[in-house]
């Protein structure tokens, strides 16, 4: 065989290019941007305090569970206190830290995840009593280089019930050297016998409006120009993981060569225009089902998934649930999207929202199983159309029973029905015996007995129950109250302080009264005299 031949079954073998000198491998931002110590751990900042405090107290728990949803931290933060643990400092004489050097040998040795003491195990593909046996075989031995033997089992919900009960034991009582870190993201399906056993951290989801700063500066450090919106869109696609968005800023910086803006993260991620969402909307509710049909076509042609226009309608129409609600804005909307919130929180009942909330909600369902989402997308949005139309029941019920009018104020007459009064009642006892006149004892009773005034502003009553009265209760007075005075009164009950009971204040002047009547010397001498004599009655007429 010649020098130039290859070697092999004589086949062609194509030239394999050639890596330009000096130059590394690609590693995505995933894995380059992976925090190196907790002070880049975004959004930890309670599980870093309290490991922090265990650490400079020497109170480091021997197994530590992380918990929480995919790409918030767990492994990292598991190999940042493996490094916290094992660092040495640059001179070799350090201990355990908050904040390890990545200078030493442990450091860096366990960021490459090439440290002899720092064993890695994945539950999902390791899940039997035999992978936890090789555990229990070698916790006894001590750490080869390392201060701490460190076990991280990854996904431990995987392993199976034997796994589970064959690590029961050392999990509980493992040797001075060795410190477990379970991570998972299914907390409920590890048995209460582990949790038990360790010191649990849930580790929240990270707020989108830290996600986008995070990414800003990744996107810094690697020289990309992104549009602030579409970091904004980039964190909200997140939900909270750092990983999830980064694989997606990943992808977008290639998407955009070398620059990202919003309409290349939109047609990447096939998001709706939020512009679209908002006009799309308000074509809904303004009741035309042509142009709405109009819209979701175009939509359909520039490629948009029907589910991820639902979704978007549905958080068009929670930003006007909250603004209606008086919540702080959303830190990553466009000062157009607030006004648009808050045009439409004032247009819309809650009636109408929670209505339209619900049948979006049984749309999007609709269209994740339907055959044809676009037909079943069409279909959920002429519903919303229609019903849009409706008055809500409230208003209906109302305008059938003649209550549609305006509460009168309480200076105005009332409309003076067949039997009753013409005014509303001066003072709360008149009211009670308004409602005596009308034939509603038993709530007049209680009324009188039963309840303090917290505010009487007819025609709104409010009122704290001494007892239970029922949820109808307040719907029975105000409909009595109408009947007996024509005006549409609001009554509601309340926790606030509130005056006595009516049957309470005559009890209190009736105490009175008699303390004055003890106090008079004419009786006082005569109880003086029978000191066995009790007063029973008095009366002040004649007085």
């Amino acid at each position: 065989m010649n020098d130039d031949e290859s070697p092999g079954l004589g086949l062609d073998i194509p030239e394999q290019p050639q890596q330009p000198a000096g130059a590394s491998p690609y590693r995505v931002l995933a894995r380059k941007y992976r925090p190196q110590t907790f002070a880049e751990l975004i959004g930890q900042d309670a599980m870093v305090k309290t490991l922090a405090n265990a650490i400079e107290r020497g109170r480091i728990a021997h197994a530590f569970l992380l918990t929480g949803v995919r790409g918030v931290g767990k492994t990292s933060t598991a190999r940042l206190i493996a490094k916290a643990l094992n660092c040495i400092g640059p001179d070799g004489q350090g201990g355990p830290t908050i904040t390890p050097c990545n200078v030493c040998e442990p450091c860096r040795a366990i960021s490459e995840g090439r440290h002899i003491d720092v064993i890695e195990m994945d539950a999902a593909s390791h899940t039997g009593i035999d992978d936890i046996r090789e555990i229990i075989d070698a916790v006894r031995y001590t750490p080869v280089s390392a201060r701490y033997k460190i076990y991280i089992i990854d996904e431990v919900h995987m392993l199976s019930k034997q796994a589970f009960n064959g690590l029961l034991k050392t999990l509980e009582e493992p040797p001075e050297h060795v410190k477990f870190f379970l991570a998972t993201t299914e907390v409920n399906k590890v048995p209460v016998t582990v949790l038990s056993r360790c010191q649990r951290f849930d580790l929240r989801r990270i707020p989108a409006e830290k996600l986008a700063a995070h990414f800003a500066e990744v996107a810094r450090a690697e020289n990309v120009e992104v549009e602030p919106e579409a970091l904004g869109m980039i964190a909200r696609a997140a939900e909270g993981s750092a990983r999830d968005g980064l694989s997606i800023l990943d992808q977008a910086i290639a998407h955009g060569s070398g620059e990202v803006t919003v309409d290349q993260v939109r047609d990447m991620l096939g998001l709706a225009d939020r512009g679209r969402i908002r006009r799309l909307l308000h074509l809904m509710l303004s009741g035309d089902a042509a142009a709405s049909l109009a819209e979701l076509d175009q939509a359909h042609e520039l490629g948009i998934d029907p589910t991820q226009l639902l979704r978007g309608l549905m958080e068009s129409l929670h930003a006007a649930t909250r603004a209606k609600a008086g919540a702080n804005a959303d830190a990553l909307q466009s000062a157009e999207e607030r006004d648009s919130a808050a045009e439409m929180a004032s247009a819309l009942s809650w009636g109408t929202i929670h209505r339209l909330w619900q049948m979006l909600l049984k749309g999007l369902q609709d269209v994740e199983i339907a055959p044809d989402p676009r037909e079943a997308a069409e279909m959920a949005l002429l519903r919303l159309i229609h019903a849009a139309e409706m008055p809500d029941p409230a208003s209906l019920i109302a305008k059938l029973s003649g209550e549609g009018a305006v509460a009168i104020a309480s200076s105005a007459p009332a409309a003076k029905p067949s039997g009753t009064t013409a005014r509303l009642p001066s003072d709360f006892r008149a009211l009670v015996k308004l409602l005596e006149d009308s034939k509603k004892a038993l709530l007049a009773q209680q009324l009188h007995d039963l309840v303090g005034v917290v505010r009487f502003a007819p025609p709104e009553l409010v009122l704290k129950p001494m007892r239970p009265l029922g949820p109808d209760w307040p719907r029975d007075l105000a409909l009595a109250l109408k009947s007996a005075t024509g005006a549409s009164w609001q009554v509601s009950l309340s926790d606030e302080s509130a005056e006595p009971s009516l049957l309470d204040q005559e009890k209190m002047a009736e105490e009175r009264v008699r303390a004055d009547v003890l106090a008079d010397p004419n009786v006082r001498s005569v109880m003086d005299a029978f000191p066995d004599s009790e007063l029973e009655s008095f009366s002040t007429r004649g007085a």
